[in-house]
């Protein structure tokens, strides 16, 4: 395997407490070493002088439809959507067709993945059979066949005491439940946040209830039986729940998305559909809220929840549309120009909620750091290129933005999965 090292960038890895200009080797898919001045006799050389040398950045949250639905989006094309966007490793989520609910749909996903993907996807299975919230799936056995955390995502497990027999399930295996936290009873047929914008518009609304009631019912169940990891927080209740808990010792993590702290309801004004989200938008005073929250450390992760939808899918009256955004190609532009550039967090911070924590919460060793030994999965940026959002030139199958036309910054130049160059100054490479 040819030895690649990376000079003069700027080195930042939180696992390590590192933030300074050194030299990153690369050797048989591992980091063999980092200093300030490495010898690699041999190696092909990328000058990172001016950029960002990252750890692979890790997506807790993103939708690949396969098996199902290639028509949105397949495991080829969204591993290329994620190698474009910086993410080495992403976790592709149950809500399949059929859904990743037993042994073989993992096994099937591991399979392909290593047929057609260029970063790693690790699967996310089922908590119950079909999704349903009833019957427990196969838990041991998925677990078995590489499964690393268990979530209906798309759906609540609705039922208290389905989701506490599945957390002392996952308890026994070291991973943690993911919880999509939505009681179907408050949103019923509601399509955007429940407010003044609701109203003025004529959307029927979806209270924060529905999502808070939902986190304080997991965080109780948490406190007894075992680990649980909220999806998607979008409410400012909802991360005051999480910081308490948190505070008393709850094993409780969270994640947010960036449109949850870019965009506020006022984005469906228009009836973009594309702004049609599932938790909604919220509020300014929620996106305040979920900032100070990445802020003190409340919330662990930022993941990108990328939901690929088809034109049709989209294009109808905002109440029959589907919920979701592609978020893998803009995660980290929209993190760095929202929340980096705007001094909201310090870079190392925002970079360990892309990394460090991710790779924490699901307890990937080789996994979000840098140090030797550890798998050779980097992403080097350009801090200060600025670039603009163009649907048009996704890798991925599908084109669901709200971002259409955004300048961002922070381009992703290089992408490395196991030592393999994947994208080269901000292209596929393979």
């Amino acid at each position: 395997m040819t030895k690649l090292l990376i000079k003069g960038g700027r080195v930042i890895d939180p696992a390590a407490n590192l933030d300074g200009i050194r030299d990153v080797l690369i050797e048989n898919g591992k980091i063999k070493s980092i200093g300030p001045r490495v010898k690699g006799q041999g190696a092909r050389i990328i000058d990172a002088k001016g950029l960002l040398v990252l750890p692979g950045l890790i997506d807790l949250h993103t939708h690949l439809r396969d098996p199902g639905r290639p028509d949105k989006e397949t495991i080829y094309s969204g591993s290329r959507a994620a190698a474009l966007g910086g993410f080495t490793t992403i976790c592709c989520m149950a809500n399949t067709s059929p859904p990743i609910d037993n042994p073989a749909v993992v096994e099937y996903i591991i399979a392909k993945a290593k047929a057609e993907s260029i970063v790693n996807i690790l699967p996310i299975a089922a908590i119950t059979k079909g999704l349903k919230g009833e019957e427990m799936a196969e838990m041991g056995r998925c677990f078995g066949e590489g499964a690393v955390a268990f979530s209906d995502d798309g759906r609540p497990v609705m039922r208290a005491d389905v989701m506490r027999r599945a957390l002392e399930y996952a308890s026994q295996f070291g991973v943690p439940v993911i919880s999509h936290c939505e009681d179907l009873n408050l949103s019923m047929e509601g399509s955007m946040n429940e407010g003044a914008v609701s109203t003025e518009i004529g959307l029927p609304g979806i209270p924060a209830l529905s999502e808070e009631v939902m986190v304080a019912r997991d965080i109780l169940l948490a406190r007894e039986f075992g680990r649980v990891h909220v999806a998607h927080v979008s409410s400012a209740k909802s991360v005051k729940l999480i910081r308490q808990a948190k505070r008393e010792g709850v094993k409780v993590s969270c994640e947010t998305c960036p449109h949850y702290f870019t965009l506020t309801e006022e984005a469906v004004k228009e009836y973009d559909t594309n702004a049609k989200v599932n938790p909604p938008l919220k509020t300014k005073a929620d996106v305040k809220e979920i900032m100070r929250g990445l802020k003190d450390g409340t919330i662990d992760a930022i993941a990108t929840d990328h939901a690929p939808h088809t034109i049709e899918d989209k294009n109808v009256e905002f109440n029959l549309a589907a919920s979701g955004l592609v978020g893998l190609e803009t995660g980290f532009g929209l993190v760095y120009t929202n929340l980096v550039d705007k001094k909201i967090m310090t870079l190392k911070q925002a970079v360990a909620k892309m990394t460090a924590s991710p790779a924490r919460i699901l307890s990937l060793a080789n996994k979000g750091a840098l140090k030797p030994g550890a798998d050779a999965d980097v992403t080097i940026i350009d801090p200060k290129q600025e670039w603009l959002v163009d649907p048009a030139k996704f890798a991925s199958k599908s084109r669901n933005t709200p971002f259409a036309g955004w300048q961002l910054k922070g381009k992703v130049l290089y992408t490395i999965v196991a030592g393999r160059v994947v994208v080269k100054d901000g292209k596929l490479a393979v």
